[in-house]
């Protein structure tokens, strides 16, 4: 295989990802950034899977629907600012030969990048109905992802950053059991939708990639709930994620390429949930135990062109505990934290930054009346510093002749999610 076809598959491989990542915030790491429920942000989703204060818990755990005696409808948004800074960072440059061998001068200049970041917003709706004191069901559409990191066109490093616009929205139906008093059941369907415009460029050079893609998949969901009494319950909650198949066109180096089929495996996710009223109080402590399965994604394919790259991303967790305060028949007030592990290990990227963070969470309930509320929630997401090495070989209009490029420096990436919702039963 020839150096440019090479150059393609790479740079069309690292894109994708890069897509295919961010697309899944809902699943999680590689930029993922909850976006269910107002609630949930409110307390960085601690206890979310069993504590069911609204019908947005469908997201979570189906099996959750069964403790509901009313029908419950949940409706909002939540807008994500996403704040991504490349910092003590060099942009290297040298003609090579096919060998590596250096036919020309090296450049080296700053590639420091203030913010790449963004403000999208997330709609969600939620509705279970419960049928008898034994089965319920529910419908919900929420935007798992919607996102955006963009360099200018003047950054140095346009190969590795330019424009990166993913959104995904899940359309579910689900319905639980309840066995008895102590234990529920429930199983649910997801429709999954994703779309992807992604462009790099060299720096006042010509367009390397131009890729505007989308796709369906479907995958499912399974829960359990235990309940010691109306104050202890736990739960529990599996999702799986199918192969998603993007199709779409690609723009290369001004040619347009016949429309393909990208193969993305997603992971699954384990989740555990624990919520607990302490006996004549007024508080309430709750908690939750996410393992998300990326080590699933090792390569990415093509219908076409075979195998793009390989990649060895690493399985994350999520560690999230909260608390919440009943303090009135009209106020209910609640924060969060969460540790959130990074699904990158040794390969990272500065378009899509990751990292380990922390999830500091607040919000509250305001009750309109004994059958409406209305939620708020916020938090600050806080990322760790990584440092990111990348490098390429790029055609040149010289016959034998390569431009290899390398960026390198350290990114850190943070975000502010605030959340409304209005939630009420019938």
């Amino acid at each position: 295989m020839n150096k440019t076809r090479l150059f393609k598959k790479s740079l069309l491989a690292v894109t994708i990802t890069t897509a295919t990542l961010a697309s899944q915030q809902a699943l999680a790491a590689g930029f993922q950034l909850n976006a269910q429920s107002a609630t949930g942000i409110g307390r960085a989703f601690a206890g979310d899977a069993v504590i069911a204060d609204n019908a947005s818990v469908m997201a979570r755990n189906p099996a959750a629907m069964a403790l509901f005696d009313e029908t419950s409808l949940s409706l909002g948004f939540e807008s994500i600012t996403s704040m991504i800074e490349v910092k003590d960072a060099k942009y290297t440059s040298v003609p090579v030969t096919a060998t590596g061998t250096p036919v020309g001068a090296v450049k080296q200049v700053n590639a420091d990048y203030d913010d790449a970041g963004d403000t999208s917003i997330a709609p969600n709706i939620h509705l279970i109905v419960p049928v008898n004191d034994k089965f319920a069901w529910g419908i919900n559409a929420y935007t798992n992802f919607g996102t955006k990191t963009e360099f200018s066109d003047s950054y140095a490093a346009g190969e590795y950053a330019g424009l990166t616009d993913v959104k995904s929205v899940n359309f579910g139906l689900a319905g639980s059991y309840r066995l008895n008093e102590q234990w529920s059941f429930g199983a649910g369907l997801d429709l999954i939708y994703g779309q992807g415009k992604l462009e790099r460029a060299l720096t006042g050079g010509p367009e390397l990639l131009d890729v505007d893609a989308d796709g369906w998949a479907v995958g499912f969901n399974l829960g359990t709930v235990y309940e010691l009494n109306e104050n202890n319950r736990f739960g529990l909650a599996y999702h799986y994620s199918p192969e998603l198949e993007a199709k779409g066109d690609t723009t290369y180096g001004g040619a347009k390429l016949n429309s393909d089929t990208i193969y993305m495996p997603l992971p699954d996710i384990l989740e555990f949930s624990g919520y607990h009223r302490i006996q004549d109080t007024k508080f309430a402590v709750h908690y939750s135990v996410q393992w998300i399965g990326w080590e699933s994604f090792d390569v990415l394919e093509s219908k076409k062109a075979g195998d793009l790259n390989d990649y060895n991303w690493q399985d994350g967790m999520h560690y999230a505990i909260g608390g919440t305060y009943y303090l009135n028949q009209d106020w209910t007030l609640r924060a969060g934290y969460m540790y959130d592990t990074s699904a990158q290990d040794d390969t990272r990227s500065i378009s899509v930054p990751d990292s380990d963070r922390q999830w500091f969470s607040t919000g509250f309930t305001y009750h309109l009346t004994e059958k409406s509320n209305i939620d708020f929630g916020f938090t600050y997401l806080m990322g760790k510093e990584v440092d990111v090495k990348e490098t390429k070989a790029l055609p040149t209009p010289t016959p034998g002749v390569y431009l290899a490029t390398q960026v390198e420096g350290t990114t850190t990436a943070d975000a502010i999610l605030v959340g409304l919702q209005y939630s009420r039963t019938f």
